[in-house]
């Protein structure tokens, strides 16, 4: 019989592949943060910059780890559990692997396109370029993958009776579903500036992308308070970025330069996500017992609510002297930033013209919350059956 190692089945260690995906999943955000940094901070430099291959690391790691894991279980090893696993095309492993494998392929796909693009077109105006929504695609789907390895584990090991094992990949389940939420923040980034925090826009953009995740992570895991947790690692995280980048030496590379920019210019303040992640983790689990439409519309009610009675003065500290320092971070601007705009003056820009626009965009704002919260229910409530 094979020695025991951290993959096989029975083992009380979480398995080297898991780490490897998490660690591919962390490099894709350090990466990406870094990516966008560098823009705002240089422009377009060379390809081989320290954050690309931070990102397509992302997509290398996930690679051998899930190609690696399907062929010793295609070749039958002892050392995994060929029970847990399904078959595509010939092959067989767990979903994730499989998911995380077509996500590095993309991911290192749009490597030498996003290279070629910048050298046709230049900088990016769009932070959705084609090339970036091929390698954001990849990104999403090598989180997904690890989300779905790691939970096959954490259902496994719970049902197995290893209520220890089980801990380590829920936590590890909380940690990656906060990636995904700061990625998921990444795409929707354009349209959740300070300067719309005043405006019905702002909260729909947040209502539609946010509880479907929280929902999802807070029915999935055994955790009390998994939305919370996935929103605080999101939440330290962007801390980490906006006080730790500036910190870094940089200068402008690209035309036209508007601001003198000397240091990495990071994102902003992370949303105030905590609060209604709170909010969230105890409603669904007081009224758990209820019709789902009743849970998602206690749920998603709250979470806009509390999101917005605290987003909404905050957004006015940001705009304030007040928050002109590094800790808050208002102080850092593009350099190509024109200084007539209102980001720049420190001035909201309303995206409805008339009080009855901005309150029926809340009003929408409120039934996307609900229905973004429905669909998180019935993820989570998926992601609990899953095995393999």
């Amino acid at each position: 019989m094979a020695e025991a190692d951290d993959s096989e089945p029975g083992s009380q260690q979480v398995p080297w592949y898991i780490w490897c995906s998490v660690a591919a999943v962390t490099s894709a955000i350090i990466g990406t943060h870094w990516d966008i940094s560098w823009h705002r901070s240089i422009g377009r430099d060379t390809f081989w910059t320290p954050a690309h291959i931070a990102i397509y690391l992302c997509g290398v790691l996930a690679g051998a780890a899930s190609g690696y894991l399907i062929l010793v279980t295609t070749a039958g090893s002892p050392s995994v559990d060929r029970g847990a696993s399904v078959r595509i095309w010939g092959f067989r492993g767990p979903l994730g692997t499989f998911i995380s494998a077509w996500g590095g392929l993309a991911m290192l796909t749009s490597a030498p396109f996003d290279d070629w693009w910048h050298e046709a077109y230049g900088l990016d105006v769009k932070i959705l370029s084609p090339p970036h929504v091929l390698l954001i695609t990849g990104i999403l789907a090598v989180q997904f993958g690890a989300l779905i390895l790691i939970l096959g584990h954490m259902n496994r090991s719970a049902i197995a009776g290893s209520p220890g094992l089980s801990r380590k990949f829920d936590m590890l389940f909380l940690y990656t579903s906060g990636l995904a939420l700061t990625m998921t923040l990444v795409l929707t980034m354009e349209y959740i500036f300070r300067v719309y925090m005043h405006s019905a826009r702002f909260y729909r953009v947040v209502a539609i992308a946010i509880p479907v995740i929280l929902a999802a992570v807070s029915r999935a895991s055994k955790s009390r308070w998994a939305a919370t947790v996935a929103a605080a690692v999101y939440s330290l995280l962007l801390i980490g970025f906006l006080w730790i980048l500036p910190l870094f030496p940089a200068e402008p590379k690209l035309g036209p330069v508007y601001r003198e920019v000397k240091n990495f210019i990071p994102a902003e303040f992370p949303l105030l996500l905590i609060a209604p992640a709170i909010a969230l983790d105890l409603i669904l689990r007081r009224v758990a017992h209820l019709n789902r439409w009743i849970q998602s519309a206690a749920a998603g009610t709250a979470f806009l609510a509390v999101f917005t009675a605290v987003q909404w003065p905050f957004a006015t500290l940001l705009m304030s002297p007040a928050a002109r320092n590094w800790f808050l971070g208002s102080i850092y601007f593009d350099f190509n930033i024109h200084p007539a705009s209102s980001y720049v003056k420190h001035l909201f820009y309303s995206t409805e013209q008339t009080p009855v626009q901005f309150w029926a965009g809340m009003a929408a704002a409120a039934a996307c919350a609900v229905l973004s919260t429905r669909v998180g229910i019935a993820w989570g409530e998926w992601m609990t059956r899953i095995r393999r």
